[in-house]
């Protein structure tokens, strides 16, 4: 399931961008992949995930959650990476190609705030300027990683068109791309955007798998598990806890949407199931538009998938029937959320609560091993947890 030279996952992928963009992403295109076989990124990139971000991230056995769901539950725990999430293992690796290509001035968008937080984190660890495109809507929901960037040096400005969430905040960040082409590098958060970035993230999240795998063996005493259980908006974090495993056949591969309010409530951010195929930031791949082609507005009580597109590579499981696609609403995760506090004591983010709640739609073997991503800890969602506790 490699990516071509033209950067699609068989349908999916591509570069489709304005002519004022060229520029910007084929200097990208052509530097990434150098710059990131060299044995100089590699061994600082290593270093850091190892003595800055924390890793590696331990393979947790779930031990209550086991017991209740009758089968092996691991949890693989990004949400104890520094800053809070996986996002991190990709604004690392970003940082170091920016520097290397001589980039001053870094843009990022953000929906839940995480992917914010962690490019102002490495932003300010490299000494680089930064600035943050975010929803409005998403600022207000997420004050306490807003409170973090602006703490970090970040500038924070709010996307007031649209529906004012993580969609119009990467609309702002193109626009700045596109009239600051020299010294400006534009941090992509996921698995989404015009080629290289898509392939980009999903090598840079690839050391969850990558670190799976041998805990894996450590553990259970193979390297693969039956299935994996992962969120998906844009898709990073599944990426990365699915990629060493695509070519595996013997593992299942399980992304789970945020159904919102349910996918016939027209208050949902459930791609692959409303979506049709067309172009959204750069890339064709899955999209919710109306019959115009216009893009309609995702809903999730998660801001961190209410993104009306998927990556390329989800598109492409999902199209080719390699990647197993459920969906949880706003209540379903709710719920799972709840119950991992309460039988585990590990409180998750509320894009993560989404792949937990995946445990009550499968019927599971009691020898099966299951890892579930945790993508992400819940500090950041407490004030929508607290509201919907009431």
């Amino acid at each position: 399931m490699n990516i071509d030279n033209n950067g699609f996952y068989g349908d999916f992928g591509g570069a489709f961008i304005p002519e004022m963009l060229y520029h910007n992403v084929n200097e990208l295109k052509e530097n990434y992949l150098q710059i990131i076989e060299s044995e100089s990124f590699k061994k600082e990139f290593k270093y850091l995930l190892k003595e800055y971000v924390g890793r590696p991230t331990p393979l947790y056995f779930a031990k209550r959650l086991s017991k209740k769901y009758n089968t092996n539950v691991f949890l693989k725990r990004e949400d104890l990476n520094h800053t809070g999430a996986h996002k991190i293992n990709n604004t690392i690796g970003q940082i170091l190609v920016a520097k290397q290509m001589n980039k001053k001035r870094i843009i990022a968008e953000t929906g839940a705030g995480q992917h914010g937080v962690a490019t102002a984190t490495v932003c300010a660890l490299m000494g680089l300027q930064c600035i943050v495109y975010m929803g409005e809507v998403d600022i207000k929901r997420q004050a306490p990683n807003v409170a973090r960037m602006k703490m970090l040096g970040a500038e924070v400005r709010p996307a007031v068109s649209g529906s004012k969430t993580l969609k119009d905040a990467t609309n702002e960040a193109i626009r700045d791309w596109i009239a600051n082409p020299v010294d400006t590098y534009y941090l992509i958060g996921s698995v989404v955007g015009p080629h290289p970035y898509p392939d980009m993230v999903a090598r840079f999240q690839s050391i969850i798998s990558e670190e799976m795998k041998m805990q894996l063996q450590e553990k259970t005493g193979r390297d693969y598990p039956d299935r994996i259980i992962a969120c998906v908006g844009g898709g990073s974090n599944a990426a990365g806890a699915f990629y060493h495993y695509l070519g595996n056949e013997k593992v299942e591969l399980i992304a789970v949407e945020a159904d919102g309010l349910g996918i016939t409530s027209g208050e949902t951010a459930a791609t692959t199931q409303v979506g049709s195929e067309g172009i959204i930031h750069g890339s064709k791949t899955l999209l919710m538009q109306n019959n115009e082609g216009q893009i309609t507005e995702p809903y999730s009580i998660s801001a961190g998938l209410d993104y009306p597109g998927v990556g390329p590579l989800h598109a492409h499981l999902f199209k080719s029937g390699r990647g197993t696609f459920l969906g949880a609403t706003d209540q379903e995760a709710l719920d799972a959320a709840y119950e991992l506090t309460k039988l585990e004591g590990i409180i998750p983010a509320l894009e993560s609560a989404h792949a937990l709640a995946a445990l009550r739609k499968i019927d599971f073997n009691a020898n099966e091993n299951v890892v579930i991503n945790l993508s992400g800890r819940g500090d950041k969602d407490m004030e929508t947890y607290i509201r919907m506790i009431q």
